[in-house]
């Protein structure tokens, strides 16, 4: 047989076949492999995009009919609910974010981090410096709620899970808040070993799960099909027009069944835009509207279900079975919105809003899957504390809602720049659509904001707490650069003097690194003043992170060769990576940049801070400034330096 190449072109279907093994893929064969990764893709999504929103069915009917803030069993208000659990699954999670949210990916990436990063790229440069400041602070408290919903969201989910042992059994009661806390003491403790494992059976538990939702919706549906009158949106009407400020109250309880939607877009970049949406539009949309009407019909011939519509519709032989079911359900929606914490926190610490922690990447092939020892800490000493203090899921409900709700609104703000100023949309189309959703948006965060004493100050208290160590690091690390800035020396400068006065270089590398990418290092300008010497190599080596989630390594670094052996590197990071200093050297040898990594010596400058600076900064800013300084975590662990090569040499800052 010939082996030799064919021609390109018409005529290469006429020439020999390749040998076996050998033959290019056919476009059918290569269609029913995207396909076949689009289906195992949004088999994974259902776990991790749609766990949170996926257990809502567990606590968000009961909250309507028999929480604090309780409407009455009538036929006019369950068909008012049901109406506006319809409506809101529809206009939030269907149009706002599967059909136009999902379309503002940065680079593949989603999140309110992630939508103001995609927004400074372009559209910031159009608006004035007072309207980007103003969004990014929209940015920092949206993330800053989204933490408090991830402390209540693995609490009230495990939490809802265990009272089904309620209804089996009056005599589980006093077992319900041991075994939660048992639960989440577990999750948190299984974190250091990584998601991998665990993952691959996350999909099919949680399509088991949506099955049933549909199913014991479904036979409820059918004994009882007056409830789908609820799909008019006048009953809606009506019942607000009946209850008036209580049936505010109730929709704050409503807003319960929309609480994944943010997560829904903030994970994006791990399953993609296609299998987000099949996974919704096939089977969990229907399979939560059958539920939730199956519900509602229960409760409208059944008012003495209301005490828990959810458990109430499962036939009790398979009550057992399905509190396991609900349990296992619940820990992968708690594992999907501790992850989201993690890349949360990760992405904070890469554009400079949140001091250096601890990272552990639990996976070589996966490099979203984190692990950050202190988060994990916190989370489940908040998560703890959260489940003893409320005990019971109703009582933590009212806690629930503000933060997603408050998320939501400000997504939608920044939505708008991105399409007026990144797209280029008219600005009446702009404001039509922003103007829809914010309608949702307000009305929900308002309704949500009536619970304030019941519970929502926690998630406002955690939010304002966050948002101030947030923004105080970022404003500390700004008048740190100034300072830096202002003492800054010309590199021209000290290139001149090494040649005039014929400075002594001893054999070597030495690479220092820089907060600037311009200018000479302050940790250099110290090393001279003591050694009077310098290595004959020295690399100046800056780490800047850019607004795209992800930079590829052959575009990740500027190499300036400024002669007499010096030569800056700058690399430039996505705010999803963490940058590691071999790997950058690495880089730098392939594309020309000579160096013996085993006679190379990191020089890092550590800074001790001292309050009696001019910065404008209150006085207790700067003293949390200098204690978020203190307790970040070292810049050669981050960076991932060799320890017995690390140099550093100290100096005293006012700020």
């Amino acid at each position: 047989m010939n082996n030799h190449c064919t021609p390109e072109g018409p005529s290469a279907s006429t020439s020999a076949p390749l040998p076996a093994g050998s033959r290019t893929p056919s476009p059918h064969a290569t269609d029913n492999h995207g396909r076949r990764r689009t289906l195992i893709l949004a088999l994974g999504a259902l776990g991790v995009v749609y766990g949170d929103i996926g257990t809502s069915p567990l606590y968000a009917v009961k909250e309507c009919f028999h929480g604090l803030h309780a409407v009455a069993l009538t036929r006019a208000n369950i068909l008012g609910v049901m109406s506006l659990i319809f409506w809101s699954l529809t206009m939030v999670v269907t149009v706002k974010y599967v059909t136009f949210i999902l379309r503002a990916d940065n680079d593949g990436e989603g999140g309110i981090f992630a939508l103001a990063a995609l927004f400074l790229g372009k559209g910031g440069q159009a608006v004035s410096e007072r309207t980007v400041k103003r969004l990014m602070l929209l940015a920092i408290f949206g993330a800053a709620l989204l933490y408090g919903d991830g402390l209540i969201t693995p609490v009230i989910s495990v939490l809802s899970a265990v009272e089904g042992l309620k209804v089996a059994s009056r005599a589980a009661e006093p077992l319900v808040l041991p075994i939660a806390c048992g639960i989440l003491v577990a999750l948190f403790i299984v974190q250091r070993y990584g998601t991998g494992r665990i993952g691959k059976v996350f999909g099919p538990v949680m399509l088991l799960w949506f099955t049933s939702l549909a199913s014991f919706g479904l036979l409820e549906l059918v004994k009882s099909p007056d409830i789908l009158a609820a799909l008019d949106p006048r009953h809606a009407v009506a019942f607000f027009a009946a209850n008036r400020w209580h049936g505010m109250v109730v929709l704050g309880a409503v807003v319960l069944v929309i609480t994944g939607g943010e997560a829904l877009y903030a994970d994006l970049g791990h399953f993609g835009r296609g299998p987000i949406r099949l996974s919704w539009l096939v089977l969990v949309f229907p399979a939560l509207l059958l539920n939730y009407f199956g519900q509602c019909a229960l409760v409208l011939h059944n008012p003495q279900a209301a005490n828990n519509p959810f458990y109430e519709l499962v036939p009790r032989v398979l009550l057992y079975p399905m509190v396991a079911l609900a349990t296992a359900a619940t820990v992968i929606a708690s594992q999907a919105m501790i992850s989201g914490v993690y890349s949360l926190t990760q992405q904070a610490s890469q554009i400079g809003y949140c001091p250096r922690l601890h990272i552990v990447h639990t996976s070589s092939e996966t490099r979203g899957r984190i692990y950050l020892p202190w988060v994990n800490t916190m989370m489940m000493v908040g998560c703890l504390a959260l489940a003893l203090t409320f005990r019971e899921s109703s009582r933590l409900a009212a806690a629930y809602g503000i933060a997603v709700t408050g998320t939501m609104a400000f997504t939608t703000l920044l939505y708008y720049y991105v399409t007026r100023y990144n797209w280029g949309w008219l600005a009446w189309k702009a404001l039509l659509l922003t103007g829809i959703f914010l309608f949702f948006d307000v009305s929900y965060f308002s309704a949500n904001l009536l619970k304030f004493i019941d519970g929502g100050w926690f998630t406002i208290s955690v939010a304002l707490l966050l948002s101030v160590v947030m923004i105080t690091w970022r404003d500390g690390r700004a008048i740190l650069a100034r300072r830096f800035e202002d003492e800054r020396v010309p590199m021209e400068v000290i290139l001149d003097d090494i040649k005039k006065y014929k400075l002594v270089r001893t054999p070597g590398v030495a690479v220092f690194l820089s907060i600037s990418p311009v200018g000479t290092p302050r940790v250099l300008l110290h090393y001279l003043k003591h050694t009077e010497s310098l290595p004959k190599k020295v690399i100046l080596l800056s780490i800047v992170s850019g607004n795209t989630p992800y930079v590829p390594r052959r575009k990740r670094l500027s190499i300036t060769h400024l002669g007499q052996g010096f030569h800056r590197v700058i690399a430039k990071y996505g705010f999803m990576q963490t940058p590691k200093v071999p790997e950058i050297l690495e880089t730098a040898t392939e594309q020309g940049l000579e160096l013996d990594t085993y006679s190379t010596s990191f020089y890092l400058g550590r800074e001790s801070l001292l309050r009696t600076g001019v910065g404008k900064m209150a006085a207790w800013r700067k003293a949390l400034f200098v204690f978020l300084s203190r307790n970040a975590w070292n810049v050669a662990t981050h960076f991932g330096i060799p320890p017995n090569r690390v140099v550093e040499l100290g100096t005293q800052v006012e700020i």
